[in-house]
């Protein structure tokens, strides 16, 4: 692990590159200078998957090459006293964002969301939210632990929930429920503040960041209300690393192998069948 003083410093400068990320409008970006999307599945702390998407996005030699992260928190991984190691791949995204302040993004799913409202996510009778802050303390310190989870939870409210990209490709975790789908407003979105009813259950962003229904209607209804063609989303576990539950979206999962992620050209419209024939697992 860092220092502290220097993670501190990292997260701190993350929040203001993710404010200031060209193509920024509210909590969404539109991606810009932008040829090629790598989009990571939601990956839970899955550090080495991370790693090894990090080697084939070369960011270094690809400059017009964007990479998207899904859902990083919440993961498996437990460091010796049971605090969840998530956060390092928080912390890897927080030092990848100043190095490459305009192709890296981190797209939040429920559980950052969750983590950032204080509203427990359980699993297996564990609280999720609980165990990534003890995960921070344990590593950090009672001395710094406070206050570099409280730099995470800055990152969180900051993060981009909308990435567009410039063939009408739309990433996000996931859709509203079409229940929900007449109340959900595309232009909340866009605000710099949320508004605290957006947060709640039924609001345009926890709508959009919990919502599960994976039918052409939805998608469709969904991404004519977006104004875009295509949908990557997260959110569902997928066996094989991703799924088509319908031809217009595309669900990626890189919480266990095989871990999905889909490479695709952003310089030219696409069918959904070329889209799913970028896709890669490792």
């Amino acid at each position: 692990m860092p220092a502290p003083e220097r993670m501190l410093a990292h997260l701190r400068q993350a929040v203001a590159l993710v404010s200031a990320t060209p193509g920024r409008r509210g909590h969404t970006i539109a991606l810009e200078n932008c040829t090629e999307v790598l989009v990571a599945g939601d990956l839970h702390g899955q550090v080495g998957h991370f790693q090894a998407m990090l080697v084939l996005a070369d960011l270094a030699n690809n400059p017009t090459r964007h990479f998207v992260l899904q859902e990083i928190i919440h993961g498996k991984f437990r460091y010796p006293k049971g605090g969840d190691k998530s956060h390092q791949l928080v912390d890897l995204f927080a030092a990848l964002k100043g190095q490459f302040p305009k192709q890296v993004h981190y797209l939040p799913g429920n559980h950052e969301l969750a983590q950032w409202t204080n509203r427990p996510v359980l699993k297996a009778n564990e609280n999720q939210n609980a165990l990534f802050q003890e995960g921070v303390t344990e590593v950090y310190g009672p001395k710094f632990g406070p206050t570099i989870y409280a730099a995470y939870l800055d990152l969180f409210q900051a993060l981009p929930v909308v990435i567009r990209a410039p063939n009408g490709v739309l990433i996000a975790h996931s859709l509203p429920a079409t229940r929900l789908l007449a109340l959900f407003d595309p232009a909340r979105l866009e605000s710099e503040t949320y508004h605290a009813e957006d947060l709640q259950p039924g609001g345009s962003v926890h709508s959009l960041l919990w919502g599960r229904e994976t039918t052409t209607d939805a998608a469709t209804n969904f991404l004519r209300k977006m104004g875009a063609d295509l949908l990557v989303s997260g959110h569902i576990a997928c066996n094989a690393g991703f799924a088509t539950p319908n031809d217009r979206q595309l669900v990626l999962d890189c919480a266990e192998p095989p871990a999905g992620f889909v490479l695709f050209p952003a310089d030219r419209k696409l069918t959904h069948a070329e889209l799913v024939a970028c896709v890669k697992t490792i």
